[in-house]
């Protein structure tokens, strides 16, 4: 038996603010994220099987993280709800699409939220290995499984 770690790229927009920080990122602006999801498992031997040869489809885990990430995330204001941003968005109601989140919608705090999003999704016989967002070319907050054994 082999574990195996398999690995897929998504991309998305998303703008965010954050509320009470003392730079320029508490004022709304947005970035072009990138998040890579890695599962890892071993490889499926079963001759007849049309997933023989592989741990998991790439067409599964896109469909996964396109339903609870992209769908989700993909061109939204993404807003600290128990901030005073709730009551402007709620009063003005100027965008198709805000998210009011129960955490500052750092790089850091949006990957724990994408871990709780996807691991509840993948089949028994795998699970997640790590996370990478990037919301820069130059910056990424990262998540490891093995880092948050309990």
């Amino acid at each position: 038996m082999s574990k195996i770690r398999v690995t897929k790229e998504f991309r998305f927009e998303m703008a965010h603010a954050l509320y009470g920080y003392d730079g320029p990122c508490k004022n709304i602006h947005g970035h072009s994220y990138r998040l890579s999801v890695c599962i890892i498992g071993e490889i499926n031997h079963q001759t007849n099987h049309p997933k023989n040869g592989m741990v998991l489809d790439f067409t599964y885990l896109k469909e996964i993280v396109k339903s609870k990430i992209i769908d989700e995330f993909d061109h939204t204001l993404v807003l600290n709800g128990g901030s005073p941003h709730k009551k402007f968005v709620e009063k003005e109601n100027i965008f198709e699409k805000v998210i009011l989140v129960n955490y500052q919608p750092t790089c850091e705090n949006l990957l724990v939220d994408f871990v709780n999003k996807i691991k509840p999704e993948l089949p028994e016989n795998m699970r997640l290995h790590h996370l990478c967002l990037s919301e820069t070319s130059t910056s990424c907050a990262e998540w490891y499984a093995a880092d948050n054994m309990q």
